[in-house]
């Protein structure tokens, strides 16, 4: 009976728990301070600078960043010399090839609708030397990708890279057949309607960086970019990556190993505590306004490599990523129980046929999903301008 009164304590206590808690907003979550975010570099070389401006929201909406379209955007130097961005949409400020003076300094100028201005500091034009080399190995049953690069008059020494990557892959049947919504009928695939090849792309969402500070020499070798699981299917067919490199300021290397820190580091006791980041970005009138970003000036390096299948380790098998079984079978007339399977798994369902079967005329189809099926679903089928099968 004791035992019995405890667990009925227990229950009243839990309930009178419970029925006290109340959910917890910090501050920050419901902040209404919205703000400006800076990314890009000013490119002093041969190509394009590109420059993102978004504002940071509350994060109760449910949305990462909002986009900024009607700035005004330079790049100026302490001589009054300017470049004016255009603005493509979206947040996107972009300039053709400046081919800046390397002996001056330059910075970012920027302006709101309402007069409100912001700048960040003269910053040294840092000389980037070219990528030596983009190499990969097998480690620890995946696909490594490193990179190599030196400069001779050891002048470097903080090194930033990004990429994006592309593949050519297939969806795991090929349909010949598709179904016409106008007259409700299934018809064979004409020239351009193939849903089997596709090509993916991403680009690199983590920070990478390298230092030669404490080495004899300013040289790089096999830095780590990535690793591709070896049953990815971006390695089933064919890989490549287009690696842009960053030479930075001391500063500007501390300034993204102190983000790299507080956005990739964080999780356990024994991961290194957040810290204030301290762009180089201001509030010509406002200092105290907090601005996220920092601007480099460098003449970016990029090198694109490709990676064939026949390249890797002849055991990496692709493991397709949905599970897609056996290719079902769909009767004008079943059989067996009389249904046209193919008006209702095909012409009104979401099943997509493959391959007809039957004697002397169609009986059916045999078909699958659209995740088994159709290639679209994660990528597109044209072919992008720079891809080359050799």
């Amino acid at each position: 009976m004791m035992k019995i009164n405890n667990i009925g304590y227990l229950l009243v206590v839990m309930i009178i728990i419970s029925s006290c808690k109340k959910p917890y907003n910090p501050p920050v979550v419901s902040s209404d301070n919205h703000y400006l975010v800076v990314e890009g570099v000013i490119n002093s070389g041969n190509d394009s600078t590109m420059v993102s401006l978004s504002r940071t929201v509350k994060l109760s909406e449910g949305v990462g960043t909002q986009a900024v379209s009607n700035f005004s955007v330079i790049v100026e130097d302490a001589q009054g010399n300017n470049y004016t961005l255009k603005s493509e949409g979206n947040g996107k400020y972009d300039i053709g090839p400046m081919n800046l003076d390397p002996s001056k300094k330059y910075r970012l100028h920027l302006k709101d609708p309402a007069g409100k201005e912001y700048a960040s500091d003269y910053v040294e034009v840092r000389q980037n030397p070219s990528i030596d080399s983009i190499g990969f190995s097998p480690k620890n049953g995946d696909l490594q990708l490193y990179v190599n690069t030196h400069n001779s008059t050891n002048n470097t020494r903080y090194y930033r890279w990004d990429y994006s990557e592309a593949w050519k892959f297939q969806s795991k049947y090929q349909s010949n057949f598709i179904v016409d919504a106008p007259t409700k009928s299934i018809r064979p695939r004409r020239e351009g309607e193939d849903i089997h090849v596709c090509f993916g792309s991403d680009n690199s969402s983590n920070i990478i960086l390298a230092s030669s500070e404490k080495l004899a020499e300013d040289i790089i070798s096999q830095g780590p970019i990535t690793t591709i699981q070896s049953t990815s299917e971006k390695i089933g067919i064919r890989y490549t990556i287009l690696l842009k490199q960053y030479a930075l300021t001391k500063d500007g290397y501390q300034f993204w190993e102190s983000l790299r820190k507080n956005t990739e580091q964080l999780g356990s006791i024994f991961d290194a505590q957040p810290t204030q980041l301290q762009g180089n970005i201001h509030n010509l009138k406002d200092p105290a306004e907090p601005v996220i970003g920092y601007i480099s000036v460098t003449n970016v390096q990029s090198k694109r490599v490709y990676i064939n299948k026949s390249q890797l380790p002849k055991d990496w098998n692709l493991e397709y990523p949905y599970d897609c079984g056996t290719l079902d079978s769909a009767y004008f007339h079943n059989p067996l129980s009389g249904l046209n399977e193919v008006l209702g798994q095909l012409i009104n369902g979401t099943g997509v046929p493959v391959n007809a079967f039957g004697n002397s005329s169609i009986e059916g189809y045999l078909y699958s999903s659209p995740s088994c099926v159709d290639c679209t679903i994660r990528g597109r089928t044209k072919q992008p301008t720079f891809w080359t099968d050799k």
